[in-house]
């Protein structure tokens, strides 16, 4: 591991990023690295407080089911809303994005997750973004 800043990054994360990601643009692997630490060190506190919000979410629903069953899913719904899990749906609200390519801002789409660790996954989750415009 490559240490930058606060942060240690594969070398072979580094290597692309570099090679391949930098290529071309106006930003230097000192300038991308550090603005990404900077970013990792402001939010951390926020993902790991909703990480451990998420593993006892998930306990209690673990919990709920090993005492429950789902003929009920009036009453595991309702489970859900009380540990917070699932909340009443908000009034009608218009975003307006900017900046943003109108593909992107005014067409809904496949929202696909995949891995990035794998490039073809990657890759094909942004071509079918694209093909479904």
């Amino acid at each position: 591991m490559n240490t930058h800043n606060k942060i240690s990054i594969h070398p072979d994360l580094e290597n692309f990023l570099v090679n391949e990601v930098l290529d071309g643009l106006d930003y230097s692997p000192k300038e991308l690295l550090e603005g990404f630490s900077n970013i990792a060190e402001e939010f951390s506190p926020q993902i790991e407080a909703a990480l451990a919000k998420r593993d006892d979410l998930q306990q209690s629903i673990d919990a709920w089911h090993k005492e429950n069953s789902l003929e009920d899913f009036q009453a595991y719904k309702t489970f859900l809303k009380e540990i917070g899990y699932l909340e009443d749906e908000g009034e009608d609200f218009i975003i307006n994005p900017q900046n943003v390519d109108p593909e992107i801002a005014t067409i809904a789409g496949p929202q696909l997750v995949v891995p990035v660790m794998n490039a073809r996954f990657a890759l094909n989750a942004a071509n079918a973004r694209w093909g479904s415009l």
